[in-house]
């Protein structure tokens, strides 16, 4: 059976191209999101799993769930997802929307883990340099762990940067006992 990533792709693509075409990414990033989180409560979940209903009850019950949160011709997507059997898909789907959505904008998110918090200056000055380096709009999410011990870890989509003390620590321990 194909992966979950492949089987929502084609979707991610179409809501996205739809929702671009319409100069609506926001509204649909919302939606996405929305029905992603709301096809992951435990009775909404078992009510799409249920073999003896209908597509059409399907798709009716998340859009009556989801009433007044989801923004125009969201419904439709959601009636041919439910027809097709991939009702459970919609927090994969909004995962590779926002990829869309980010690569379109020309921006990413990066994940900053230190062993300290980091000063507003710190943080402005490792915007800059990483906007510098991936040629995009850097929205920084920093965390504190102090089990790290010193340094930092850069995360974003595909691209790890460790030059923690615990790293180092393990590369070195690596390159020691091979």
């Amino acid at each position: 059976m194909a992966g979950i990533s492949t089987l929502a792709r084609p979707y991610a693509k179409a809501a996205f191209q739809f929702a671009n075409d319409a100069k609506a990414l926001g509204d649909w990033s919302e939606s996405l999101a929305t029905l992603a989180s709301v096809s992951q409560d435990e009775k909404v979940a078992a009510l799409l799993k249920e073999p003896s209903a209908t597509a059409a009850i399907k798709a009716q019950s998340l859009l009556d769930v989801c009433s007044g949160e989801l923004k125009a011709d969201v419904g439709n997507f959601v009636t041919v997802l439910s027809e097709n059997k991939r009702l459970d898909l919609f927090e994969e789907i909004s995962v590779q929307f926002e990829k869309l959505k980010a690569e379109q904008e020309k921006s990413v998110e990066v994940r900053v883990t230190t062993a300290f918090e980091l000063s507003p200056a710190h943080e402005k000055a490792l915007v800059e340099k990483l906007t510098k380096k991936l040629g995009r709009e850097v929205t920084l999410v920093s965390t504190v762990d102090q089990s790290i011990i010193g340094g930092v870890v850069i995360r974003t989509d595909d691209l790890v940067i460790d030059s923690s003390v615990t790293g180092k620590l393990a590369k070195l321990a690596e390159a020691m006992y091979s």
